[in-house]
């Protein structure tokens, strides 16, 4: 079974959608990546995800990552339908093959549903995209940040975070070897 068979199984169970495949990446030259990406709307992204695990044309039983990109002022932007691109990248170990989704998602409250119902390996992939770019997935079971300190209150990975930081560092308590 090939990934053109998964984006038909996709479009005859989802219809009103009008899912259509891009390439994932596009090279300079016009040469795509021969990686199929699909954008869900996010009301929608957990019914596509459990069909995607469960029918057995696809059997995508793994994810193998979830990120995010931050769209602001990109310059191509026809097919980008919000600031944010939560990106999941879905790997079916029984078929030998990869699809991307993405969910395109906007300020001022970036917010897409959790699947972590659906594979539990996106609890720290999702409490990373919130911790790092501010986006909210509701109906995860403990998010709360990962990676920057509590007190943390901006998200760095934001492409009009300054590159020098906001001043925090100079709050933080300075912890030496005799404090530790």
């Amino acid at each position: 079974m090939a990934v053109a068979d998964v984006i038909a199984a996709l479009q005859q169970q989802f219809p009103e959608l009008g899912l259509a495949p891009r390439p994932l990446v596009t090279y300079a030259d016009g040469r795509d990546s021969g990686q199929l990406c699909v954008s869900v709307p996010g009301g929608r992204l957990l019914d596509v995800c459990r069909f995607l695990r469960d029918d057995p044309r696809c059997r995508f039983e793994q994810l193998s990552d979830l990120t995010c990109v931050d769209y602001l002022n990109y310059p191509d932007q026809e097919w980008i339908a919000g600031r944010f691109g939560v990106t999941y990248s879905l790997l079916s170990l029984t078929h030998n093959h990869r699809l991307w989704l993405k969910v395109f998602v906007d300020d001022p409250e970036p917010t897409v549903p959790s699947v972590t119902g659906i594979w539990k390996g996106a609890d720290w992939t999702e409490r990373e995209v919130y911790d790092m770019f501010g986006v909210r997935f509701s109906g995860h079971p403990d998010l709360r940040r990962i990676l920057m300190p509590d007190g943390f209150v901006d998200h760095p990975l934001r492409k009009d975070y300054p590159l020098r930081g906001k001043g925090e560092r100079e709050a933080f308590q300075v912890i030496t070897r005799d404090s530790a």
